[in-house]
């Protein structure tokens, strides 16, 4: 592949997704005409990051509207919903997920509608999720861009760029545009255990957008911060709670707590979407816990016994106290939190 990242991509008769559990050693693109291959492929990481999971989830529901045999627009609507209920259950932290499904559902239930029209709308939704998505993130990257100081060393945790959106990023979105801007002087970015999405995703992008970067073990965070080589932290994020709390990628929390102590302002980038104000605090966020072999094991090479107990929770979460500022394509929002 060559030119602009593109993580997911419709064709009006295909979803085309970039699989993500390849690289760095290998690009291929899979064709998808079935929702439930959509849904076993966001299962699978194949893609990943909260904001492309929404974009892919909206393109599934296209294709079970495809995959129906309804002659009726009500017999669709329930055929529809056996899809969207599937794609929801694929993975229960990222807010986009749903927030791009229930816009699909809502499309779909309006009365009266033949199964031609209400095919072609949802058509039409999934296409604006993704292009509203990619401006979003253009738009925030140009916001937390100017939190970026000249000749900036910048510290960023799991995969938040290209790959994990509809193609341009929102942490990394941020880090793009500083470097546009001539202000990056370095990226740390983190190798992030256990399915190193650092190492694999954001090293990759880095390296082939030219973005200066160095390539570090997640325990090595602390050490750069204490020889004060990193100006500031950005991350994505899967959720924010209405207070701000914030729950992102294993690992995160550790990272705002190291730069608490050490007085580096660390910052959240995330489309709005991501907000979800149903939720009052990070207390009340659901946090999935993966397959026990992705800690048993760095790629094929197994470094523990099978008989060893592992926990695995994919995310955690960061009190809002920690967060200097949450990066939108509306704007930087700084404590206390009120969106």
């Amino acid at each position: 592949m060559t030119g602009v990242i593109a993580p997911v991509r419709w064709t009006g008769e295909q979803l085309i997704m970039l699989d993500q559990t390849l690289l760095p050693a290998r690009e291929l693109e899979r064709e998808y005409t079935r929702w439930e291959d959509v849904a076993e492929a966001i299962r699978a990481l194949v893609v990943r990051g909260a904001p492309a999971i929404g974009v892919a989830a909206a393109f599934g529901v296209v294709l079970a509207a495809r995959q129906s045999k309804a002659a009726t627009g009500e017999a669709l609507l329930a055929d529809l919903e056996t899809a969207i209920k599937g794609l929801a259950a694929t993975r229960p932290t990222a807010v986009n997920l749903f927030w791009a499904l229930e816009r699909m559902r809502a499309v779909a239930s309006v009365s009266h509608r033949s199964v031609a029209e209400i095919r072609a709308r949802l058509a039409g939704e999934a296409e604006a999720i993704l292009a509203e998505d990619l401006a979003a993130n253009r738009a925030l990257g140009d916001h937390g861009a100017e939190l970026v100081p000249p000749r900036a060393r910048i510290l960023t945790h799991c995969n938040a760029g290209a790959l994990a959106t509809a193609g341009y990023g929102t942490a990394l979105g941020i880090v793009r545009s500083a470097h546009a801007q001539g202000k990056v002087a370095l990226l740390w970015v983190d190798e992030t255990r256990p399915v190193m999405q650092g190492s694999r995703l954001t090293a990759w992008e880095c390296v082939r957008e030219g973005i200066p970067h160095r390539l570090i073990a997640d325990v090595v965070a602390a050490s750069v911060m204490a020889r004060g080589e990193v100006d500031l932290v950005v991350t994505g994020a899967d959720r924010i709670a209405a207070n701000g709390d914030t729950a992102n990628k294993i690992g995160t929390y550790a990272l705002a707590v190291l730069a608490k102590h050490h007085g580096v302002p660390f910052y959240v980038a995330a489309p709005f979407s991501t907000i979800d104000p149903a939720i009052a605090s990070g207390r009340e966020i659901v946090i999935e816990e993966r397959d026990a072999g992705e800690v048993r094991r760095v790629g094929p090479q197994q470094t523990a016994p099978d008989a060893s107990p592992v926990y695995n929770p994919a995310f955690d979460v960061t009190p809002a106290e920690l967060i200097a500022a949450i990066v939108t394509e509306r704007g930087v929002f700084r404590p206390p939190y009120r969106f």
